[in-house]
Formats: C-alpha cells, structure tokens, sequence
C-alpha cells in the first residue's frame, strides 16, 4: 500500500510539473478553410515513389492524425547535437530533407539543428520534383556545412567543431560559404580569415563616398581599413571602381592582393582598370609575389 501511495504522488508531482499545453502563450487563431482541412497536402508522384523509405512517411497525409492525450507530446526530448548548413545560390523554391527534418524556401539557406550523430540520406527538391540525393555523415559536436548547384552537385565546405555564439546567422556568405574559396584554410575559431561582412563594406564604401573627393584621401582610407580586415576579389573590384586614375588603382590593387581571400577570382579586379597596360603591369606584379 505505501509503494502505490509513493507511486501517485510522484505521477501527480510530475503532472503538476509538466509543461500543459494552452496554459501559457498567446493562442494564435488556425487560419484554416474548411476545404484546407479537407484536402491532404502531398508531393507530386514521381517524388513519392523516388524513395520507399519516403512513402510511409508521405502517406501519412491521407488521415488526419487524432490527438487527445498528453502522450502524444514531447517534452525535453534529447535528439542530436549535430547541425548541417546548406545553401543554394540559385533562384527557386526548394526543399531540403535531412533523415526525418525538412526545410522548404525561396531563400536558398537551411539551416538544420538537433541532427543525430550518423550516417544519414540527404535530399534536395524544387517544386516537388526530386533534384538530388546523398549520404552524409554527421559527428557529434560539430556542423556540415554545403553548397549545392543544380548543374554541378553538392560540395562539402567542411566540417567544423561548434564553437560557442558561432551562429552563422547573420553573416552566412562571409563566414560558413568561404572555405571553398579560401586558399589557406585556416579556421579561426569560427571566422574565415577575418574577411569583411557585405554590412561592414557597404558602410565602408557609403564612408568613403561621403567623405572623400581625391583618390590619394580614398586610398588613405582604404589603406587604414585594411590593416585589420581581409576582402573578396568582387570587393576590391568594387573599390577600385571609387577612384578616378589607373595609376591609383594600381596601387591599391597592388597592395590589397595579399589581403584577397579568394585569389583564384582575383581576374576580376582587372575588369576596373581602363588601359590595357595597367592590367599587364599588375599581372606582372602578381607574378613576382
């Protein structure tokens, strides 16, 4: 008697515990048609029958599942540690499947957390039609991070321990897609070689049309930024393209190559110089290095 009686006690403790569902937050209203609810959301056919393994998973479409006890929720479920980045630079609405994880968008950046350690199946859509599929392994502590191209495939950028606030948020292109660019490879706790964020460069060229009218006050300027940061190939393009002379962006080109992070794009910085012989003497110059 006194084991059933310790036995309700803790069940009723952990009852008054639990998170309830409804009992806290702001109910957002379903937005839903009677014809929604009605129609089950699936893939097109070819998707379905793409993969076997995909087909019971979709069929859970055609019935509406029925919920109507508390152990139908998770609470502090333990999943993974294990996260996988992808981007797609291309236009169009694709869809990302990791193991039992989607992510669909018209952005082109998924973002995936909770993995669990493993071998696991790695599958890109557009529009429902399947583009793509792999296998990938996942470590504990760490995050895959890929880019894929519907012409060429899938690339591994690498496979980084997590590091403590390294998101990859805000500054996706420049941090998390930079490895494949990068010559030296050297991770730096979480940021490639310390390259120059899109926000930081639009403040710095918004600065120096604001503030400069000569080229020698705009290659000043360039020259102190520089001495703590790092830039793309298209970066220094772009400000090469501030100043007036050739003979000017020489110079900075000159000096801002061994800053450029991905050297194999650097023929486009050639592409800001007028004449022909400016372009010669900074290959010749490139050379020598």
């Amino acid at each position: 008697m006194k084991n059933i009686l310790s036995i309700v006690l803790f069940l009723l403790g952990v009852s008054v515990l639990a998170q309830e569902a409804g009992r806290a937050g702001e109910l957002l209203k379903n937005e839903l048609q009677t014809q929604d609810i009605k129609n089950p959301v699936a893939r097109s056919s070819e998707n379905r029958n793409s993969n076997p393994n995909d087909n019971v998973r979709r069929n859970n479409h055609d019935k509406r599942p029925i919920r109507n006890s508390a152990s139908d929720f998770r609470w502090n479920h333990n999943y993974g540690n294990s996260e996988v980045f992808l981007r797609i630079p291309e236009n169009g609405r694709f869809t990302v499947e990791i193991g039992d994880q989607a992510i669909t968008n018209t952005v082109g950046k998924f973002r995936f957390f909770d993995l669990r350690a493993g071998s696991f199946p790695i599958s890109i859509y557009e529009n429902n039609f399947l583009l793509y599929r792999t296998r990938i392994q996942l470590n504990n502590n760490s995050r895959i991070v890929l880019d894929f191209f519907t012409d060429y495939g899938m690339y591994l950028l690498g496979n980084y321990p997590l590091q403590p606030r390294a998101y990859g948020i805000d500054e996706w292109d420049d941090i998390w897609n930079m490895p494949y660019q990068n010559q030296n490879g050297n991770w730096n706790g979480g940021i490639y070689e310390n390259i120059m964020s899109d926000l930081e460069f639009k403040n710095l060229t918004t600065s120096i049309q604001r503030n400069t009218s000569f080229d020698k006050d705009k290659i000043a300027m360039i020259f102190s930024v520089s001495q703590n940061v790092n830039f793309t190939s298209e970066q220094i393009y772009a400000l090469l393209k501030t100043m007036s002379f050739d003979e000017n962006k020489l110079q900075v080109a000159k000096e801002l190559y061994p800053k450029c992070m991905d050297k194999r794009n650097f023929h486009v910085v050639y592409e800001a110089f007028k004449f022909d012989q400016n372009k010669r003497l900074l290959s010749e110059y490139i050379s020598r290095i």
